[in-house]
């Protein structure tokens, strides 16, 4: 009975180096398009993409423009936008392809603009 065991396992030990062996390997090479990347950048930059915004100021034009100069002085890493919504004027802040990525943001953002908030816009029907 013993030496069944050990024949056994002697038989399973050199199966497996037999079959790792025998095993392939492989190097893949991708030979990709310089501008590939650039229009990856691009596309990320889309109003068409679902993305979400922080929102910093609400109201009358004078202060939206003053509070668009404002942040961009103190926060030069994000894209700022002015948009018009009957009867005010907002401050819209970045292009955040995730939740996570606006929610970084506006902890840096709340240091300065405690009313700071995330949305995501709703898409223009039009396009």
């Amino acid at each position: 009975m013993q030496k069944t065991s050990i024949k056994l396992f002697i038989i399973s030990i050199l199966m497996l180096c037999f079959f790792k062996g025998n095993a392939q390997s492989a190097t893949v090479t991708i030979d990709q398009d310089s501008d590939i990347s650039k229009l990856l950048e691009y596309k990320k930059d889309l109003k068409t993409a679902y993305t979400y915004k922080i929102q910093v100021y609400q109201g009358n034009r004078t202060n939206a423009e003053r509070v668009k100069s404002e942040f961009l002085n103190a926060y030069g890493e994000w894209s700022v936008s002015m948009e018009w919504n009957t009867p005010n004027y907002k401050i819209w802040v970045g292009n955040f392809r995730s939740r996570l990525e606006a929610d970084r943001a506006l902890q840096k953002i709340k240091r300065k603009y405690a009313n700071a908030f995330i949305f995501k816009p709703k898409k223009d029907k039009k396009k």
